[in-house]
């Protein structure tokens, strides 16, 4: 429990270096009519040899003062930052006590409580960024991680041993890093220094906790989409390889220091004769899921759900009905009215999805309005004009800005409108706002930077929606790809967006650069209007 300025005449007592809790307890037991002071471990022993019957009313009192002790002794130590460790490690202040009483950190808010016997063990430590000092009973949860990180035990051999998924283990760790009784350095995943501007320098923006593997398991599919902009062929990973990979990618945040997230996609990824194991291996890991794919049935949710339940399932509409059924198929629209109740039935986060293109634009409000009340959350991402994607029109650059302008509008009036686009952000600036917005992948254009695309036969891109290899995972880890210099150039994003003041959190679309024969890491996306001068 935190003991803090809620406990005003405890706290006032400790910082005169003695126990209130222990004098306390003593001037009861004899009384109340002469005020006791213990102002040490040795006056303590004193007082309870001069009167016998006080460890008789009050076992628990030598435990008592050895937790008092302790959080004396931190409350006296000043507080220092402590250097930024290289690996996870036990947090240098916390002391470990081993007592033969239950209950006694909450003598320190309630008086009247009398502990129980019962060995354990008592933590007492200050949080890291924090004045703040925490008394707990140690949960074996907490006695567990801090002999896997004092000892460096193997959390592979460890979870084998125990017949414990593998994500079990890391769970155990973080939590204990929550607490703060283990402090594990910051995420890797961050933006070099010169990122920063003077508009946006905030923590949140520069660094990610959490990696996302974009992972394509198949290019099989029931759909034949107009904007499809993969058909190629690929042989679908095998679930030999895909633990292979699962594995990787659980090296690779471990090492990054980051939770690491599997959206399974491709085709339709529940098509892969392997999905629900793979999926569940997934989950062992730890990793939190997300399926971006087509509707499916109750009896494959219900699979899912005995799994464990992704963080969202996102589908897909390109307009009305009779417009995205020209895109999707017939029929496809009303399948999705149907799934998008049984994913709330089911308690699963729902996302819609649309491409954006020259002839649904004027529908994107109103599929929005539809959707109000059926989805949780509704986005759009305008179209990368390759691979069937180059039959169709991209959206006008012209009137971009305008079609922005309204969306805005319309989304603080309907809580299920996402702001994805980069470009919103180019309002916001423009408007003299300081608020921006996370945009395409809560960091701008994340490619390369907080998520990768992986490919069925390995090969892994910077963004899926355009042609950007980075790597094989059958023949680099992902690490080794990660770190590669096309992987840092792509991160780097446009040479024309290198001195923007919005560059964190936008840097445009490569995708849509690409489809539009730019040079992705040239000029600045073609629909940018920084130099345009738009008002309200």
């Amino acid at each position: 429990m935190p003991v803090g300025p809620s406990e005003e005449q405890t706290q006032a007592a400790m910082a005169k270096r003695n126990y209130p809790v222990c004098s306390a307890l003593i001037a009861r037991a004899m009384g109340g009519a002469n005020q006791v002071t213990i102002d040490s471990r040795e006056a303590l022993e004193r007082c309870c040899a001069a009167h016998p019957s006080l460890l008789v009313e009050l076992p628990f009192l030598s435990d008592l003062g050895r937790v008092e002790e302790a959080y004396d002794k931190l409350g006296s130590t000043p507080i220092h930052a402590h250097q930024t460790p290289s690996a996870i490690m036990v947090n240098p202040e916390l002391q470990l006590l081993d007592v033969d009483y239950a209950g006694l950190p909450l003598m320190f808010t309630n008086i009247a409580h009398r502990p129980q016997p019962q060995q354990g063990f008592v933590l007492v430590y200050r949080p890291p960024a924090s004045d703040r000092i925490e008394i707990h009973e140690a949960h074996p949860h907490d006695l567990l991680a801090l002999k896997i990180i004092a000892e460096d035990l193997n959390y592979r051999q460890l979870a084998a041993e125990h017949g414990v998924p593998l994500g079990h283990i890391d769970d155990i760790v973080y939590q204990a890093v929550a607490k703060g009784i283990l402090i594990r350095p910051p995420s890797r995943i961050r933006r070099p220094d010169d990122f920063s501007t003077n508009a946006i320098n905030d923590e949140q923006f520069i660094s990610s906790p959490v990696f996302t593997l974009q992972w394509h398991i198949t290019q099989q599919c029931d759909l034949s989409c107009r904007h499809c902009y993969d058909r190629s062929h690929r042989q679908a990973v095998s679930l030999d390889q895909g633990i292979a990979i699962l594995d990787d990618f659980y090296d690779f945040c471990r090492s990054q220091f980051v939770h690491g997230q599997v959206s399974f996609t491709s085709g339709n990824p529940l098509l892969h004769a392997n999905f629900m194991e793979l999926y569940r291996a997934a989950v062992e890991r730890g990793f939190l899921t997300a399926i971006l794919g087509n509707p499916t049935s109750r009896e494959k949710l219900e699979t899912l759900l005995s799994i464990r339940k992704p963080a969202f399932y996102q589908v897909s509409l390109e307009g009305l009905q009779e417009h995205n059924d020209y895109i999707r198929g017939q029929g496809h629209f009303e399948r999705v009215m149907r799934f998008l109740p049984l994913l709330k039935k089911f308690g699963i986060l729902s996302m819609v999805m649309q491409t954006l293109t020259r002839e649904n634009s004027g529908q994107v409000l109103q599929l929005a309005e539809l959707l109000r009340d059926k989805a949780d959350h509704f986005n759009f991402n305008r179209l990368a004009m390759v691979g069937e994607g180059a039959s169709l029109a991209s959206a006008g650059i012209d009137t971009y800005v305008d079609f922005l302008r309204n969306y805005l509008t319309a989304a603080k009036h309907n809580p299920i409108m996402g702001l994805k686009d980069n470009l919103f952000n180019l309002i916001q600036l423009q408007d003299g706002s300081d608020h921006f917005y996370s945009g395409c992948t809560g960091y701008g254009c994340g490619a390369a930077f907080n998520f990768v695309s992986l490919l069925p036969d390995g090969r892994v891109d910077a963004c899926r929606k355009f042609d950007s290899p980075l790597g094989n995972i059958f023949e680099n880890s992902l690490l080794t790809i990660y770190t590669s210099e096309p992987a840092r150039q792509y991160r780097k994003g446009p040479r024309g967006c290198k001195d923007c003041t919005i560059r964190p959190l936008c840097r445009g679309c490569m995708a849509v650069m690409y489809g539009m024969g730019k040079d992705v890491l040239g000029a600045p996306d073609p629909y940018c209007f920084k130099d345009r001068i738009h008002h309200r």
